[in-house]
């Protein structure tokens, strides 16, 4: 946080009260001093009233009531997070020696990070003068000035933070909490009811009776997998801390602070980063209770507030954490543990979440600069776990690849700490309990200077981190699974099924694991392999909705259409509607030329989620089949308005053009497919036909022989070239692109009649 310069109260004052005095004429007197004329050098009034406005004691509405208001009036309303509210003077009195008290001490308002160790948005801290100006206004007895001098009282909800949420859900039951006993983990289920996928700007979490609650997480139960697992009791949730779900194939919103604390029920996020729920999806609300001594019941609710369009930007949550290391002796003050992270990519870090239990004390967080330069990011000299939050930074801090975050934790678990919850100290391990202990520094991150065409960069970021971890717990089954999917998706397939494997040796009927090994075995070229996988699941449980869209899939791809469309439709009756398996399905049905059943279910896509892209170009093929062109054409424009960066959507409208005859916007289209995709050999020798079409035939062959570089076993590619090079005169290229075209094809009769009649006519 930048240092604030302080201004004293009394100067400026005074100075004002100078500047206000009426204009008079000034004469020099003979100590060489000015003073307005017929001054006897004594006081003014002007002065006189000055020093009074100095000396008069603050007043709740023309000092105090601007502060609370400012700083602490968010938590300290009626139905907020704060025990009492402080928005009228009768309440601000009531409780204003304990308002000086946790001000004079800094306790509150709640901000635990140090000036200067990072730039912080929305810091709660108050500056020196505020705190002066609670102290001075108590200790004058409190007066309340002149009430209608006072600020607009703020108004609040005194239900949801943010208003009326767009949709609310409810667990389906409440849970009650017996009054003994340790701590408590439980995970209630709120499905999402909606059928069309939704992107939410931020979120707000009512846990229900909040003094029990120690803290409550979000996480996305993508295919209802544990709602499927407890098809009789999942409306009373489930108890544990650490829970394994169907999380999808995206980072979201796994790359978002999804976390509740006591002041910070509205978690709203950053511009262009909203994350996705679709149809079918289940919110898991993970809470950590504490008993209180009397049974309490917990009807939690979540208010979800929309935004209008998807994420533009993808971030992603990575984490320091050493609990693996965390063995604290009885009465050691000054225990420490250290982690770091070396960055393989360019990054902006958008916020930071300091994370342990009652013994954390002193925890910091710096990165190392590729040049030796040292960043700090957050220091908290005196950690407090009830007043943990997430901070996020004015402006994103840029960090280039091969910077090096750390984070090293100071312990506490002598006497001498007021937190520490057992009295003699005991020894303390890592653990899930709020009496046990955790290390953790999670930051969220932007990656930025990537290549428009790679790889998502954030599994770059994940295959670091779960090498990280793997270095510390080898055989940690969260990160081996996440370390191989991360492989996968970079497409180092070989690599990716060797970490599944091994995780598979610990959990040999793990679906998820099995599941996502015949995934990469189909990556690797092995698909019959993989299927054999998926059918090994799907024996397991018939009801292993990826295992089942995989195969399906994987039998659309090798054209076993029958099986395909059987599995498509197995899936649709045993899981979650879902827009993506729609759409496949429909592509099956068009494969097997069922023209009017496949526009049924594009639709259906199209209803459940207005851009699928597979959807679009699947009716889009549809009506061009059907001499439909313009509805063709407007259906391959909404793909390209739903999803920019789809070069098959570029093709295919470009196919369109070319059909009406409009030569100019196809070359345009197919152009942009390319910039899209430059290692799409289809896009290139489309380009080359349409530009053959118009004359340009240098051109044209200009981006045939591209397109030969991308796909140099293309018999057609080859015979094409040909054709091209016949046309300018190129004899010789020709008879050899046609002898190559054959030796690729032996059977290939168009090269076979090009090669005879280039004979014919050479003379030969």
């Amino acid at each position: 946080m930048k240092s604030l310069v302080v201004i004293a109260a009394g100067p400026v004052l005074a100075v004002c009260a100078v500047m206000l005095t009426p204009a008079a004429h000034w004469t020099v007197e003979a100590t060489g001093q000015q003073a307005p004329a017929g001054s006897s050098g004594t006081p003014s009034t002007a002065d006189e009233n000055s020093q009074k406005t100095m000396k008069a004691a603050p007043t709740w509405s023309r000092d105090v009531a601007p502060v609370l208001y400012k700083n602490c009036a968010t938590c300290h309303h009626p139905g907020g997070a704060g025990p009492f509210s402080l928005l009228t003077y009768a309440d601000a009195r009531r409780w204003g020696p304990q308002v000086k008290a946790v001000t004079q001490s800094r306790f509150m308002p709640p901000w635990l990070p140090e000036p200067g160790y990072g730039d912080f948005a929305d810091v709660r801290r108050l500056s020196d003068e505020d705190r002066a100006l609670i102290k001075r206004w108590v200790d004058a007895k409190m007066p309340e000035g002149d009430a209608a001098a006072a600020p607009p009282m703020p108004r609040y909800d005194t239900t949801w933070v943010m208003g009326k949420p767009d949709l609310i859900l409810k667990v389906a039951r409440p849970f009650t909490l017996q009054g003994g006993g340790t701590d408590v983990f439980r995970n209630l289920i709120l499905p999402y009811p909606l059928k069309e996928t939704h992107y939410i700007r931020a979120i707000e979490i009512r846990p229900g009776t909040p003094q029990v609650v120690h803290h409550a997480n979000i996480t996305i139960d993508r295919t209802a997998s544990l709602r499927r697992q407890l098809p009789n009791t999942w409306q009373d949730g489930m108890s544990g801390m650490e829970l394994m779900v169907d999380a999808g194939n995206r980072f979201d919103p796994d790359s978002h602070f999804l976390f509740w604390k006591p002041d910070t029920p509205a978690l709203i996020e950053p511009a262009g980063m909203p994350w996705r729920l679709d149809p079918g999806n289940d919110l898991i609300l993970n809470m950590h209770l504490k008993p209180s001594g009397k049974t309490e019941t917990l009807d939690a609710q979540v208010g979800l507030y929309f935004a209008k369009d998807p994420p533009a930007k993808q971030p992603m949550l990575i984490a320091l954490e050493r609990d693996d290391a965390l063995d604290i002796p009885a009465g050691k003050e000054d225990f420490v543990v250290e982690d770091s992270l070396k960055l393989p990519v360019d990054i902006e870090v958008m916020g930071v979440y300091p994370h342990a239990h009652y013994l954390g004390h002193d925890m910091q967080g710096w990165a190392i600069l590729p040049d030796g330069a040292k960043k700090w990011l957050i220091w908290i000299r005196n950690w407090d776990i009830d007043r943990q939050a997430v901070y996020r930074y004015k402006a994103p801090i840029y960090l280039p690849a091969g910077t090096v975050l750390h984070m090293r934790y100071t312990y506490d678990n002598s006497a001498t700490n007021v937190h520490n919850p057992h009295v003699p100290p005991v020894r303390v391990r890592a653990g899930n309990r709020s009496e046990d202990e955790m290390g953790h520094l999670w930051f969220q991150v932007l990656p930025v200077n990537t290549p428009a065409h790679g790889p998502d960069p954030r599994l770059a970021l994940e295959e670091a981190w779960m090498r990280n971890r793997l270095d510390k717990t080898p055989n940690d089954q969260v990160s081996l699974y996440n370390f191989a999917a991360a492989l996968a998706g970079e497409g180092k397939f070989d690599e990716a099924v060797v970490a599944f494997e091994k995780e598979l040796k610990q959990s040999p009927t793990d679906e998820r694991t099995l599941t996502a090994l015949g995934a990469a075995l189909d990556g690797e070229g092995d698909w019959t392999q993989a299927a054999e996988m998926f059918r090994r699941v799907l024996a397991l449980d018939a009801g292993a909705c990826d295992a089942r869209f995989d195969l399906a899939n994987l039998e659309l791809r090798h054209e076993k259409l029958a099986s395909a469309e059987g599995d498509f439709e197995a899936q649709i009756a045993a899981c979650a509607e879902d827009a993506e398996v729609r759409a496949d399905l429909g592509t099956t049905l068009q494969a097997e030329d069922k023209a009017d059943a496949a526009e049924k279910e594009f639709r259906r896509s199209l209803e459940l989620a207005a851009g699928n892209l597979t959807a679009l170009l699947g009716l889009g093929q549809l009506k061009l089949e059907a001499n439909k062109i313009e509805d063709a054409a407007e259906l391959f424009k909404e793909a390209i308005a739903a999803n920019p960066n789809s070069a098959d959507a570029h093709e295919q409208l470009a196919r369109a053009y070319a059909v009406e005859g409009d030569a100019q916007n196809s070359l345009k289209e197919l152009r942009a497919a390319i910039g899209i995709n430059p290692d799409d050999p289809l896009a290139h020798s489309a380009l080359s036909q349409e530009l053959a079409a118009m004359g340009s035939v240098e051109e044209a062959i200009k981006e045939q022989r591209a397109a030969l570089k991308l796909a140099e076993n293309d018999a057609d590619g080859w015979n094409n070239l040909g054709v091209l090079e016949a046309r300018s005169g190129q004899t010789a290229a020709a008879r050899a692109d046609f002898e190559h075209a054959l030796r690729l094809q032996p059977d290939h009769a168009q090269a076979r009649a090009n090669l005879a009649r280039l004979q014919s006519g050479s003379g030969r």
